[in-house]
């Protein structure tokens, strides 16, 4: 599965975009607001992360810019079972990219392919050292649910407190069919 935005390519991740990943998130500002991804962040990390198997029904996305020549990887997107059967969203975009909107873009794609799955609707989380993130999920309609849980960061090796957020995919498309 692919998909295009107006500034944006998200394609799934081959074993030769390991370098390109492995330096774009070589950041510990980035890596620290991330649940799965290990610091330092390293080439065999991204050729793990690339190799690993991915949910066939649920995308999980390289982001690349569309540029006048070839696209630049710029961050990671895509939709995530947790052990609950809940369905999120998540997303990390490199710093030097970040007050772009390259995140709201890519998330808006994969609420619009989630919809077309037909799931009910999306969970996603951010730390609340974060709050950058949390505006993001606000501006794609996600809204709080009121809690704040403990969520493991690789990054930091510890727990860390994030604020978790929901967005009712079925609602959406009833105001939709409303005003259709």
């Amino acid at each position: 599965m692919f998909a295009r935005t107006p500034r944006l390519l998200l394609r799934p991740g081959w074993a030769e975009d390991a370098p390109a990943l492995s330096r774009a998130i070589a950041d510990r500002q980035v890596v620290r607001h991330l649940t799965t991804a290990p610091w330092p962040y390293r080439l065999a990390d991204a050729e793990a992360h690339l190799a690993a198997p991915r949910d066939p029904v649920l995308p999980s996305f390289l982001v690349f810019a569309r540029t006048d020549g070839p696209p630049q990887l710029i961050g990671s997107c895509g939709l995530g079972r947790r052990a609950s059967g809940r369905v999120e969203l998540g997303y990390w975009i490199a710093r030097a990219q970040w007050g772009r909107g390259y995140a709201t873009e890519a998330g808006r794609a994969l609420v619009e392919i989630a919809a077309t799955l037909g799931l009910p609707a999306l969970g996603a989380s951010h730390f609340l050292d974060n709050p950058a993130s949390g505006r993001v999920l606000e501006r794609l309609g996600f809204v709080s649910t009121g809690l704040i849980a403990p969520r493991f960061s690789c990054a930091r090796g510890e727990e860390a407190p994030a604020r978790l957020l929901r967005l009712d995919l079925a609602a959406a498309e009833k105001v939709e069919a409303l005003a259709a």
